[in-house]
């Protein structure tokens, strides 16, 4: 297993060399590199690549596939999760990560693999998050003073740095290549409660890095959720920032009774972003310990479901929007602060855009933090829980519209026959329905969108021509009841029944596995960021599964169901939105219109990872995961 103190003999041997000769070089003139795994710094997911554009598109083909090999381990009693990873292309190289934390680098022409190294992640037993492993991509950093090329890898509690010509690790980097990632955080943190799922963030020489914490630790002192920046020369800790305010920092007095000194969670679990000329670091912080029930966190608790910005060299605040008060519905802020330049009124605007769990988008000057659209305190229905103490009012933007249908009433029940309808009504009665953060309740509370979303863990996709945001947006529900633990940390959810409403809080459902809501279930949105106006929104992918219900046989259905999915979307100058986004099967869209234009089939495998494009040798290539957790993942690239 991989540990602080290992010599760099061991290390070694984690990799293995599948090209001993290659050797790193330029891309080369008739290349364009992804380099990030949101496409730039500021996660906007566009390309001006045009080789692949609306006319030529129907002509794309499979041009290779890397399969992970994957699989669950007995000997350690560990499954890999959903295959979600962005591979990045620099230097000529692919790099990706696996759901295992394994770091690959493959030549992107052919997808053959040049090396590979094997963190073991694996051995320190199955990660607590309920997904199995997953990881969603790699960063580099280029040393100033060797000219080296570094790859940047956060598996669970160990930041590891990798020679990207070799994938050995860099000995002068930590200790021998790793960073242990739980020294120095506030109070002392089982190991295995530990996780990192996104990729770090590098500014100048500093690597920035978040965690994640499985929803289902709740005990008090759980893991907090620090942002730390480490040299990326040597590993050593150069600036720390505290999600929760240690007592006498700003926000500290937004905790009652002192619950800022044993709150966990409250982590960035998902991408942040960075505005590398200003030096602003943009974190989406998520909700606090527990997600259901803050009987025990009372307050609005600062920086929980926040959009913060910070001084990329020093981890000072510039500035804060708590977008959510006291969360009580899973409602991280899930994806990349999207950084993009609008026109607003005649205005030119440097914003950053938060995407939201609940289908809001978010939009601030990236600056100063001011909103571009005014936002609005409304009232919000509150709790019936004794021991909980609901916000009064949560900020609603007056632009964009909705992104997706929030809240529950009757008129949403499931209505493809008469007999289903009666029955989802009936279901519908049982719970307590309302609108928009509507809070959890004995008898359960059904709130639309889910805790899978709204947006998710992959944003949107932004172009700087027009100025439009695409954002692939779920809108199946959610049951949740509160879940209050005892003295020794057991949950007890109140009214009885499963705290969530099954994994991952996923769709409820009547007779026959039918959903208690009626399709669709997702959507494709794209958004004119100049006029805080939605252009098109259409119904996104599909669901085989309920298709062939025997329940539905003979039921003309739509033509889409909707497929849920957290993975996002990316455009092209091509005229083209390449997506994915849970469908068993990739797809080629119209960028003006929202019709598909091209689809390849995934036989069954849905489309898990956000996609990204790149050009080498003169060929441009589109390249997506899919697959694990259960069925072969692999990495599908595609070209003329």
């Amino acid at each position: 297993m991989l540990r602080v103190g290992l010599g760099t003999k061991a290390l070694v041997g984690f990799c293995l060399l599948l090209g001993a000769g290659f050797v790193l070089r330029p891309a080369g003139p008739n290349a364009e590199e992804w380099p990030y795994a949101g496409g730039d710094q500021g996660s906007i997911k566009y390309s001006t690549l045009t080789q692949i554009n609306q006319k030529n598109v129907s002509q794309l083909k499979l041009a290779w596939q890397w399969k992970t090999g994957e699989q669950p381990i007995k000997e350690f009693e560990t499954r890999p999760g959903m295959f979600e990873a962005t591979p990045i292309m620099v230097g000529g190289t692919l790099y990706t990560s696996t759901s295992y934390n394994k770091v690959v680098a493959l030549d992107p022409a052919t997808g053959q693999v040049r090396w590979s190294y094997d963190p073991k992640a694996y051995e320190e037993g199955q990660v607590p998050n309920g997904t199995g492993f997953v990881h969603r991509g790699v960063a580099v950093w280029r040393d100033s003073a060797s000219k080296k090329l570094r790859v940047l890898m956060n598996s669970r509690w160990h930041l590891i740095e990798l020679d990207a010509e070799t994938g050995k690790p860099v000995s002068n980097f930590g200790d021998n290549g790793s960073v242990n990632l739980l020294t120095g955080l506030p109070w002392e943190v089982n190991p295995k409660h530990y996780t990192n799922t996104s990729p770090v963030v590098v500014y100048k020489d500093l690597v920035i890095v978040g965690n994640g914490v499985a929803d289902r630790l709740i005990y008090k002192k759980d893991p907090p959720g620090d942002v730390r920046a480490y040299h990326a020369r040597t590993g050593k800790l150069v600036w720390t920032f505290h999600t929760v305010p240690h007592d006498g920092e700003f926000g500290s007095e937004t905790w009652e009774g002192g619950s800022n000194n044993y709150t966990g969670h409250t982590n960035v679990w998902a991408p942040f972003t960075l505005d590398e000329a200003r030096g602003l670091l943009y974190l989406p912080v998520s909700t606090p310990s527990n997600d259901n029930y803050g009987g025990n966190r009372l307050g609005a608790g600062l920086f929980a479901d926040t959009l913060v910005c910070l001084d990329a060299a020093t981890g000072v605040r510039k500035w804060h929007y708590q977008i959510v008060h006291h969360g009580l519905w899973d409602y991280d802020m899930p994806g990349p602060p999207a950084l993009v330049t609008i026109t607003v009124g005649g205005k030119k605007i440097d914003a950053v855009v938060q995407l939201t769990k609940f289908s809001y988008a978010y939009v601030f000057d990236r600056v100063t933090g001011k909103p571009v659209w005014p936002m609005e305190e409304r009232p919000v229905p509150q709790t019936d829980v004794a021991t909980e103490k609901t916000w009064p009012t949560q900020p609603f933007p007056t632009k964009p519209p909705a992104l997706g249908p929030q809240g529950v009433t009757l008129d949403d029940a499931f209505d493809l026959t008469p007999e289903l309808h009666d029955e989802a009504v009936a279901a519908l009665k049982k719970m307590r329905m309302g609108p928009l953060f509507t809070p959890p309740s004995a008898e359960g509370t059904i709130m639309r969108p889910g805790v899978l979303g709204g947006a998710d863990w992959a944003g949107g996709a932004f172009d700087p021509e027009t100025g439009v945001l695409y954002v692939k947006v779920n809108a199946n529900p959610s049951l949740l009841r509160p879940r209050i633990p005892d003295e020794q940390g057991v949950l007890h959810a109140v009214g009885g029944g499963a705290p969530g409403g099954g994994p991952g809080g996923g769709s409820l459902l009547i007779r026959h596995s039918i959903p208690v809501l009626k399709p669709p279930y997702a959507f494709l949105d794209a958004v004119d960021l100049n006029k805080g106006e939605m252009r098109w929104q259409k119904p996104f992918g599909d669901d085989p599964e309920l298709r062939k219900n025997p329940a539905l046989q003979g039921v003309k259905l739509p033509d889409k169901l909707g497929a849920v999915g957290d993975a996002g979307v990316i455009v092209t100058k091509g005229g083209l939105l390449f997506v994915g986004g849970g469908d068993e099967a990739f797809h080629a869209v119209d960028k003006n219109t929202g019709e598909d234009l091209w689809s390849y089939p995934t036989a069954g495998i849905k489309t898990n990872g956000t996609p990204m494009t790149y050009s080498i040798g003169g060929h441009q290539y589109v390249v997506i995961a899919i697959g694990g957790a259960g069925t072969e993942a692999s990495l599908l690239a595609f070209g003329l």
